[in-house]
C-alpha cells in the first residue's frame, strides 16, 4: 500500500474527503516526525512505538573500488510492533 492508497482507504472509513483525508495523513506522519526529531517516541497503543536508535559509527567499503571507507555515526528511525499489530498477523 502506497501513500494514495492509504488516503483512498481512510477517506473511505472516515467517510470524508479525499483531500480532508491526506491532509490528515500528513498531519499524522508530521507529528511522528517532528516527535522522533526531537528526540521523543511516540506510542499509538495497539499499534506500536515509532523510536530514534543510535547507529554508532563504522568502517566499510567502497564497492566499486574496494577502498576502505569511514561511515558516520547517524541517527535512524526504529519502529517494534505492538501485541494488537502482532496478534492480527498470525
Amino acid at each position: 500500500m502506497n501513500k494514495s492508497e492509504l488516503v483512498d482507504v481512510v477517506s473511505k472509513s472516515a467517510g470524508i474527503s479525499k483531500s480532508a483525508s491526506e491532509k490528515a495523513v500528513d498531519g499524522a506522519i508530521g507529528a511522528i516526525t517532528g516527535a522522533l526529531k526531537r528526540g521523543q517516541s511516540v506510542t499509538l497503543v495497539g499499534f506500536g512505538t515509532f523510536r530514534v536508535g543510535r547507529r554508532e559509527a563504522r568502517s566499510g567499503r567502497n564497492p566499486r573500488t574496494g577502498e576502505e571507507i569511514r561511515i558516520k555515526a547517524a541517527k535512524v528511525p526504529k519502529f517494534s510492533a505492538g501485541k494488537a499489530l502482532k496478534d492480527a498477523l498470525n
